[in-house]
């Protein structure tokens, strides 16, 4: 795809990049992520994968924004509070880039409905805030062999990780957690707290890294570094990585499925 003058103005201080140069740019024009999560993690990934021309955006979230979202949640404002986020954040991209695709689904993600959601993406961006959600999710990447990109955060840590269990020797998000967290208890930030600014370092943070597998194979920047998971520490500050490996068991990518 050629980029129009507008197209090549609007992104020249990637193009300049040699890591991602003209020929990144064009792919992540034809791009197609879904973004399962609008709230604190989703908020800052929306924002920076609109402004990296993602072409096409696929929102979820069935929640509402509520006025305790807006300390992390930098996507709304106070006129949003009561309003649905996928809705809210549809406007948002549409005000910022009139050129994106964007459509959005303002349904609970299921098992039984992940998959149609999952099937024409080149990668899904979870930031959800439970694990059965996270795992439906992960499941149907992997029967629709789409790669995952997992983040999440409490407190003053974060994680951000990405999943390509469809391929051989390659861990799936349940290769990770295992199948104990089938389940809708979870942690939240609602009664642990998190750092506003920590939140967005982990979103911003999966938005880079949701490039680097989309330029896999393009770019020098390309490098969806699977399975890799990377530790994020605010009060320190700093981070590390550490590696997960496939489960030759595992029900979601491997001979339990």
């Amino acid at each position: 795809m050629s980029l129009s003058p507008e197209r090549l103005e609007r992104f020249a201080r990637h193009i300049v990049l040699p890591e991602i140069g003209g020929a990144g740019q064009a792919a992540l024009i034809d791009k197609h992520i879904v973004l399962v999560g609008l709230g604190g993690i989703g908020s800052p990934a929306l924002q920076y994968l609109a402004g990296a021309g993602i072409g096409r955006l696929t929102l979820v979230d069935s929640d509402t924004v509520d006025a305790s979202n807006l300390q992390r949640q930098t996507l709304f404002s106070e006129r949003d509070v009561g309003h649905g986020k996928a809705v809210s954040a549809r406007r948002w991209v549409q005000n910022f880039d009139r050129s994106l695709r964007v459509t959005i689904s303002d349904k609970r993600i299921t098992a039984d409905n992940a998959p149609d959601l999952m099937t024409s993406a080149d990668l899904v961006l979870d930031g959800t805030d439970n694990f059965a959600t996270r795992l439906a999710v992960s499941d149907a990447c992997v029967a629709a062999q789409v790669p995952l990109l997992t983040a999440a955060v409490g407190r003053f840590q974060g994680q951000v990780a990405a999943f390509a269990g469809h391929l051989p020797n390659q861990p799936c998000y349940r290769c990770f957690v295992g199948d104990a967290f089938d389940a809708e208890d979870c942690d939240t930030c609602a009664e642990d707290g998190v750092l506003g600014a920590m939140v967005g370092w982990v979103g911003t943070f999966a938005a880079m890294q949701a490039v680097r597998v989309l330029l896999a194979g393009v770019s020098r920047f390309g490098d969806p570094q699977w399975g890799k998971l990377q530790l994020m520490d605010g009060l320190k500050p700093g981070m590390r990585a550490i590696a997960i490996p496939k489960d030759p068991g595992c029900k979601g990518c491997g001979e339990g499925r």
